[in-house]
C-alpha cells in the first residue's frame, strides 16, 4: 500500500480511483465491508482503490472536550488498512485549513485533482465540509459536476439490530469485553508501546512483566487481567496481561499495562516497541491483603491464561 501524507505528496499521475472517505477508526467490520466494495468496483473498472482519512477525530479540533478516545493510533490505522490489500491512503491533517474547506474546495482539491475519483463510497450519515455542511446530496452533486458516481454502503448490524461503530467498540472496552470487542474490529484489540522500567514488583514475585509507557498507542481496555498476545517485531508470545492501578501495593498513581510472557523469565524487552492484544478477560482487578494471597492469584491467572491461549 502506498501511503500519502497530505494531499501535496499525492503524484500528478496517480492513477483514477475509486475512494472511499472516513475516520476509520480502528479499522472495524463496517469499515472493511467498504474497503471490499471498494476493491471490487476498483477491480471491475481497472482503478486505483484508495482510502481518505484524517490523522485525528475532527472532534479533537472542533469541540475536544466530547471529542471520543481513538480506538487507535494513526500508525495503528494505516497498518490495518494496509492489511486489507488497499492500493493507496491519503492521511490528511485535520487542522483549522482542512476543517474551513467548503464542501465544494474539498471535492475539487482531494477527489478530483490529486486522487481522480471515478467513484466515491461514504456511508449515508456522511457530512463533508466546513461546519459539515456537504452531505451525500451535496457529494452527488458535485460529482454530476466533476465526473464521479457516489455509491452508498449500507450499515453493517452484525445483531441485526445495532449498526457497528467505533461507540459500540468503546463501549465494549471499557466494559472489558474485549472479545466481544475483537468480534467487531476483526482483530484483536490492541495497544502499542515502548517497554520500560518499572518498580520490578513482578520480578520480585516470579513473574517478570514488561511495562508499556503510559503514552503507548491504542485504546486501553477495563481495569483487569486478560490473556492476550504480545509481539515483539516477528516474535509472539502468550502472556498474561494486567491492566490498572496495582491496588494491592501503595503508590501507584496511574494505569498500567503489565504483560508477563508465558515462561520467558529471562526475556529482555525494554526500550522495545511491542503490540499487546487481549484475547479475554479473565477477571477484574482486586486488592489483596498480602504477598502470598497475591502469589497464589498470579498462578491461577497463568495457569488460565495458558488454558485459552496454548492448545
Amino acid at each position: 500500500m502506498k501511503t500519502f501524507y497530505g494531499v501535496d505528496s499525492v503524484p500528478s499521475n496517480w492513477l483514477a480511483s475509486a475512494v472511499s472517505i472516513g475516520k476509520f477508526d480502528g479499522v472495524h467490520i463496517g469499515h472493511r465491508a467498504v474497503i471490499t466494495e471498494l476493491k471490487a468496483i476498483a477491480e471491475r473498472e481497472q482503478l486505483a482503490a484508495a482510502v481518505v482519512t484524517f490523522d485525528r477525530h475532527p472532534l479533537a479540533l472542533l469541540s475536544p472536550a466530547t471529542c471520543p478516545s481513538a480506538l487507535v493510533s494513526s500508525e495503528q490505522k494505516l497498518t490495518l488498512i494496509a492489511e486489507t490489500g488497499i492500493d493507496a491512503t491519503l492521511l490528511l491533517e485535520f487542522n483549522q485549513a482542512l476543517s474551513s474547506l467548503p464542501p465544494r474546495e474539498f471535492v475539487e482539491r482531494i477527489l478530483v485533482t490529486a486522487l481522480h475519483a471515478r467513484f466515491v463510497l461514504v456511508g449515508r450519515d456522511f457530512r463533508f465540509g466546513a461546519r459539515g455542511a456537504g452531505d451525500v446530496a451535496v457529494l452527488r452533486e458535485l460529482g454530476t459536476l466533476f465526473g464521479y458516481e457516489v455509491r452508498i454502503i449500507d450499515d453493517v448490524k452484525p445483531d441485526g439490530e445495532r449498526r457497528v461503530s467505533s461507540t459500540w467498540i468503546r463501549e465494549l472496552l471499557g466494559a472489558g469485553a474485549v472479545t466481544e470487542a475483537g468480534r467487531l474490529l476483526a482483530h484483536l484489540p490492541t495497544v502499542r508501546g515502548v517497554v520500560v522500567h518499572g518498580a520490578a514488583r513482578g520480578r520480585e514475585l516470579g513473574f517478570p512483566t514488561a511495562n508499556l509507557s503510559a503514552d503507548s498507542e491504542g485504546l486501553i481496555p477495563a481495569d483487569g487481567v486478560y490473556a492476550g498476545w504480545l509481539t515483539d517485531g516477528e516474535s509472539r508470545y502468550p502472556a498474561a496481561i494486567s491492566v490498572g492501578n496495582n491496588p494491592t501495593f501503595d503508590g501507584v498513581a496511574q494505569r498500567q499495562v503489565e504483560a508477563y510472557v508465558l515462561d520467558e523469565v529471562d526475556l529482555d524487552l525494554y526500550d522495545h516497541v511491542v503490540d499487546v492484544a487481549f484475547v479475554e478477560r479473565i477477571r477484574g482487578m482486586v486488592a489483596y491483603s498480602g504477598i502470598e494471597p497475591l502469589i497464589t492469584q498470579i498462578r491461577d491467572d497463568v495457569t488460565r491464561v495458558r488454558s485459552i491461549l496454548v492448545r
